[in-house]
């Protein structure tokens, strides 16, 4: 069973300073936070998507069935390696106290995070082999719909978004940006437009949004401080002008992450090269999506107020 980050933490209680990195990991990013993850064996995990169901039907007497057998491709994921080293000099420590290492390893722990973040939206693996490829490469036909074919992007309607979220089997979440939330939670407030918006608290007691009891997740802003869902995606006519939202089912038979055992951080001691102790954070992870009707993207959204 598929475990999240933060369930993990849990689990390695006999590793102070590990259980201290996952979490911390997992607080850093909602989708994080909520993404379930499940350890694999080698380097690449190999699985056969479902993709159509097999036939049936009814028969009368004496007569036979149409045969019909399901559809199912098989898909290999590859786990990528993300981490990275952190040097403190040996004056900050003698001189400021060895709190400097923990508050340094945090800021490094927090930047992976939100670079695994924006590969989990945007990662293409083909053009990068190093990463992952994410939801925005993966998700092609069907499963991708468009707000609308204004010039500099569409306003987003909840017709729209209804339809997103009919796309997936077991809709677990939403994810878009801190705009499109606001937008959602004010059109909720409008007689004309409406909307069914509630919250909820995580388990770190942050305020979560839910459209028609689906969570909202916020993919922020990553490691360089860019927003990750910002409107700088192509809309309809071409211009960077627009953004997506994302529907997905995580969960054992939907969108999962995969892992090669739990994120790593190594004292490496004092480095030959410089007077300075080197921590290594270093992590082996892939996604998998089980079923093709376990996410959805809607595009070509923006910068405006939700209709109806």
């Amino acid at each position: 069973m598929a475990l999240t980050l933060l369930e993990a933490s849990k689990l390695n209680s006999g590793n102070a300073v590990r259980s201290a990195i996952i979490e911390l990991y997992a607080r850093s990013s909602d989708l994080l936070n909520a993404l379930p993850f499940t350890n694999i064996a080698g380097n690449a995990l190999k699985y056969n998507r479902e993709e159509t169901l097999p036939g049936v039907g009814f028969r009368g007497v004496n007569e036979g069935y149409t045969e019909g057998t399901g559809i199912l491709n098989p898909v290999v994921e590859v786990l990528a390696i993300a981490g990275g080293d952190l040097d403190v000099d040996k004056f900050i420590l003698d001189t400021m106290g060895q709190d400097q290492r923990s508050v340094q390893e945090a800021m490094k722990v927090k930047a992976l995070a939100l670079r695994w973040t924006k590969e989990f939206i945007k990662g293409d693996n083909e053009s990068d082999p190093k990463v992952i490829s994410g939801l925005q490469a993966r998700i092609t036909g069907s499963q991708l719909i468009s707000a609308g074919a204004t010039a500099n992007g569409a306003a987003l309607s909840l017709s729209k978004l209804d339809e997103l979220i009919d796309l997936v089997d077991n809709p677990t979440h939403l994810i878009m940006n801190k705009t499109m939330r606001r937008r959602l939670s004010a059109a909720a407030r409008t007689a004309s437009v409406g909307g069914y918006i509630t919250y909820e608290l995580d388990a770190f007691g942050r305020r979560v949004s839910k459209y028609n009891d689906i969570p909202i997740l916020i993919a922020d802003k990553d490691n360089t401080n860019t927003d990750i869902l910002g409107f700088t995606e192509a809309a309809s006519s071409g211009t960077s002008t627009a953004t997506s939202i994302y529907a997905v089912s995580m969960g054992d038979e939907g969108v999962v992450g995969i892992q090669n055992g739990d994120i790593d951080a190594r004292d490496l001691g004092e480095i030959e090269a410089k007077p300075a102790l080197r921590t290594r954070v270093e992590w082996y992870a892939g996604v998998a999506i089980y079923k093709g009707r376990a996410a959805a993207r809607l595009r070509h959204i923006g910068d405006l107020a939700v209709v109806a």
